[in-house]
Formats: structure tokens, sequence, C-alpha cells
């Protein structure tokens, strides 16, 4: 693909020196559709980033865009703090019918903030007020937001940094395989909690991704998952399972942690549940745990209305037939395995390993750096992709639900020639 260089000096004088997406794919982008970008100058781009998960149904979905259209045209409530809407009213009882039934899940719903981090803030400040600790157990690469209460829980040492002051109250644990398998799973965590001398406060909460996004796509095997619950249970603690970016069907079943047959206490929902990108996020617990005082948490944009009814679009849509919606998501999951197969073997001195669920994997290089060399050729050629892993290491594959079997095809050979042309 030829690019011609893109006028960038407005974003480079007055943006902050923050912004990073856009160092990796320098270019203007304009508008989208399903599961493709163009940008100003009419380049098109295969998506398999999906707005880092928020876009699972695609870009500018047309049955969630007829919804928010018709609903903004009939002057359709856009701002209500947490006051009854039909909006809210007609989401409660669609995610209710179509998602906590089916499931037999008793969970209430708490609107936090618009964000995932709201979400897991929220979560924390629930499990230390129903238990009366102040500790939470967390995992070794695990990334749970960017606010300071997110952040203690969150494992990656630059993002960390950013604080800027102490990050207390949390203490990490070994993922699922991080000692490869060389100690019995929760051997040490265990061994803390039984000795009065460990120096571990009992934890109120142990906060969990049954795959870690941002952490490299580091899957938990369903005996571990079921392990963690038995263990939080006996030791009197809740478990929070942080769902924001494999929840919403990402992984096959629309939560994350359906596979290993258990029932988090606290369940963090954000990005995809909206359905269209609007901001949104779900905390659900419980029914015994929901001892808030009315306004002890709130937020001025824990009702986004206009999200409400793009979320109720999308489930009425895709999730009406739940096995069906599976079902499909599972066989382009092994269709993208498949290819990365493929690129294995036909990189076998580079290639360190693949791994992923779903329609989420991630393809990690001895090379620490190469990932990132991929990324950028794969732009070049005309795919998003995006780096995970505390080193960036990790290609991460993140393409939408609804991508097609010959658009994921067309994706994965780029892929496939980006990690060739970066030998």
């Amino acid at each position: 693909m030829t690019i011609t260089q893109p006028d960038l000096s407005v974003f480079e004088t007055l943006e902050s020196e923050v912004r990073s997406y856009c160092r990796g794919w320098p270019t203007v982008f304009d508008h989208a559709r399903g599961s493709r970008l163009y940008d100003e100058d009419g380049h098109e781009y295969l998506d398999f980033f999906a707005g880092a998960g928020s876009l699972n149904y695609g870009h500018n979905n047309p049955v969630l865009k007829r919804a928010l259209l018709d609903y903004l045209e009939r002057d359709g409530i856009t701002h209500g703090l947490d006051m009854s809407t039909v909006a809210k009213r007609t989401f409660l009882q669609t995610f209710h019918d179509l998602v906590l039934r089916p499931r037999d899940l008793p969970y209430k719903v708490m609107f936090p903030g618009p964000t995932g981090t709201n979400a897991v803030e929220t979560a924390l400040k629930l499990a230390r007020k129903v238990k009366g600790r102040e500790s939470i157990v967390s995992f070794t690469n695990a990334f749970h937001g960017m606010s300071l209460g997110s952040l203690a829980v969150t494992g990656n040492a630059f993002k960390r940094a950013g604080a800027g002051v102490p990050l207390v109250h949390g203490t990490p644990m070994p993922f699922d395989r991080y000692l490869d398998g060389k100690v019995p799973d929760f051997l040490w965590f265990e061994r803390l909690l039984q000795d009065q001398g460990s120096g571990l406060n009992h934890p109120a909460a142990v906060i969990v991704e049954t795959v870690q996004g941002e952490g490299g796509i580091n899957v938990a095997r369903p005996e571990w998952l079921r392990a963690l619950r038995e263990l939080c249970d006996r030791q009197d603690m809740l478990l929070i399972v942080d769902d924001i970016q494999m929840g919403c069907g990402r992984t096959g079943a629309f939560f994350s942690f359906e596979e290993a047959g258990i029932v988090p206490d606290i369940v963090t929902v954000s990005k995809s549940i909206s359905g269209y990108g609007l901001p949104m996020a779900l905390c659900l617990f419980k029914p015994e745990l929901d001892i808030w005082e009315p306004g002890e948490h709130n937020g001025t944009f824990r009702g986004n209305n206009p999200a409400f009814v793009t979320a109720t679009a999308a489930l009425e849509t895709y999730w009406t037939d739940a096995a069906a919606m599976e079902k499909q998501t599972r066989t382009r999951g092994e269709q993208v395995e498949q290819w990365l197969i493929s690129i294995t073997e036909e990189n076998l001195a580079d290639v360190k390993e693949y791994r992923g669920r779903g329609l989420v994997w991630g393809l990690e290089f001895h090379d620490t750096t190469r990932a990132a060399r991929v990324a950028r050729r794969a732009f070049d050629l005309g795919l998003l992709v995006e780096t995970s892993g505390p080193q960036s290491e990790v290609v991460k594959l993140l393409p939408p639900l609804t991508t097609t079997p010959q658009e994921l095809d067309e994706g994965m050979r780029v892929l496939a020639r980006a990690v060739r042309e970066t030998a």
C-alpha cells in the first residue's frame, strides 16, 4: 500500500505526548464500516483491533446505528445520571432476559461510570465494604485500568509508574502457568494465607482476568479458575472476574468464565457492552453484596442512555440465539488458529508461542522487539493489529466477532507476510 505522508501537525502541536496508538498507525482516519477503516485519503485498513475490544460487532453496525438514530431523532434522553428512563428499563429487562436468566445468574446491575476502570474501582470498593478488609489479591501481568485503585492491582511496571504515588493494598500472585507448572497451583498463595508470619493481610477479594489481554494473551485453564473459586470460598474471599475486554462474546460464551463453570461474586463489564463503542460499564454482583447506601458511589455519566439503546439492540440482534453466536465465534477462532499454526511452522526459529480462545489470539516472538515491527509492517500493508505483553512482545489479534471468514483469511495472509518481511 502506498501512503502519502499525512498532515499530523495539529496533533503533534496541540495534543499531549501521552498519545500512543496514533504513533503506530500514522494516518488520519475518517470513516469506518464493519471490519474496515478508511483514512482521509481513501486508504483502506482491515481492523483486527476493534477499538481494543470495544467493537465486537464492528464499526457502525447498521442495526445498532438505526436504533441509535431513531432514538436521537425522537429526542430520547441522552443524559440521565441514575434517573429511571425508558432506555434504561428496556436495557435492564433485555439484559436480564437474554443474558442473566438463561445462565441462572442472580446478579444485581450497577452502572458505575462510563469506563472499565470505573467498574473495577466499584468492584474493589464494594468488596472492601462487604468484607471490612483492605487487601486485594491480583495476578502477575494483570491489567485492570489506569485509575489508582485499578493500577494497584495491575502488574505492568510502566503503567504503575505513571501513578506518581504509592499503590497500596494490592498483592500480586502467580497467574496460571506463570511458574511453568513447576509449582502446584496456588501453593504460594495458600501458604501465605495460612502463615501468621507471612505479612499478607487477609484479602477481601481476588481479582482475575480469565484471559489476560494487555498482559500478553495469557489464557487461564478452566481447572485453574475452578480451583481459584474453591480457594476463595474456603478462605472467605470474594472472587471478582474482570470481563471488560474478554466479555460480551469475545471468547465464545457471553461471559468468559462460563467455560470454567464458575460463578464469580462480582463481574466487571465494559468495552463492547454498548455494542457501538459508546462509553458504558457495568458492575454485576450477587444480591447479598448489595449493601450500598443511596448515593454512596455515583458518577455524572453513569447513565449513558444512548449506550443503553445500542446495547439493547446488540443483545437482541446477537444474543437471542446465544448458542449460534458462540458457535460462530469458536469456528472463526479455529480458522485464526489454523493460520497461526501455519505461521509458526513457517517461522519455527522466531515464533515462541501462539495462544488464545475464541477471537482473541496472541503471537509471541523470541525477539521481544519483533512484535512491534510486525505490527508496523502490517499497518503498511493495510492491517491494524496491536501489541501486548510486559515488553510488547506479543502481536495481539482482536478482530470484530462479525468479521467474515473471507476477511479473516485476508487479514491473516497480511499478518503472515508481515512476519516474513520482518525476519
